[in-house]
């Protein structure tokens, strides 16, 4: 029987699987409604989310607070993770026995949560969950099909912050892209392509002889 996210969230409360648990103030699971359609992937708790155990509260939470309004949604709509649940130290990048030791926590968000859209938020986050060596600026503004879910990579808010904010070409990028998750949500899938119509019928002999069952090769003999 699986687990609720409440459970699993308590679960890794108390992990201690890798070195990451030996420096952090508490585990930073993910935040947001159980049931979103909508799943943002971030990298790793900084030093806020850290002190909070919440993703994204400091500036850079702001303006993803900000961009989802521009498209009409809330936090408490959405959810929100990262790949790693535990803050690295001096918020460097992840190493890959950490990566490997958290994955599991992020599948069972994904396989409880069921999102239809998810966000990779950033470089680490989409080459992550993508499996590319293609950088952010290349993968964002397109979905991508992943298990049956669309992925959007898009810009970490916090690399718009440090670089240049509302002024920078990136935050134009940023609210098209946010655009674009709006219409992922909100537009139907497309129908399956119909089945291709059987070839004309030529003659009645034709139409005979493709009506008889086929016959094994190893089976001529019998006949």
């Amino acid at each position: 029987m699986s687990r609720t996210l409440a459970e699993v969230a308590l679960e890794a409360s108390t992990c201690t699987k890798c070195r990451l648990a030996d420096g952090r103030t508490q585990v930073v699971f993910g935040v947001g409604d159980p049931h979103a359609d909508l799943l943002f992937v971030g990298e790793a708790p900084g030093m806020h989310e850290d002190k909070q155990g919440e993703p994204f509260v400091g500036a850079a939470g702001q303006l993803l607070t900000r961009m989802l309004g521009e498209i009409g949604l809330t936090r408490e709509q959405v959810y929100i993770a990262n790949v790693l649940k535990c803050r690295p130290p001096g918020n460097r990048d992840p190493q890959e026995d950490e990566i490997e030791t958290c994955t599991p926590w992020l599948v069972e968000q994904i396989s409880l949560i069921q999102p239809a859209v998810v966000v990779t938020l950033g470089n680490f986050a989409t080459k992550y969950v993508l499996q590319t060596q293609q950088g952010i600026t290349r993968m964002r503004g397109s979905v991508y099909p992943w298990h049956g879910r669309k992925v959007i990579p898009t810009f970490h808010p916090a690399a718009i912050l440090h670089g240049g904010g509302e002024k920078s070409r990136q935050f134009g990028e940023l609210q098209e892209d946010f655009a674009l998750i709006k219409r992922a949500l909100t537009e139907p899938e497309p129908p399956p392509p119909p089945s291709p119509a059987p070839p004309p019928v030529t003659s009645l002999v034709e139409l005979e002889r493709d009506a008889q069952p086929a016959v094994a090769d190893d089976q001529l003999e019998l006949f």
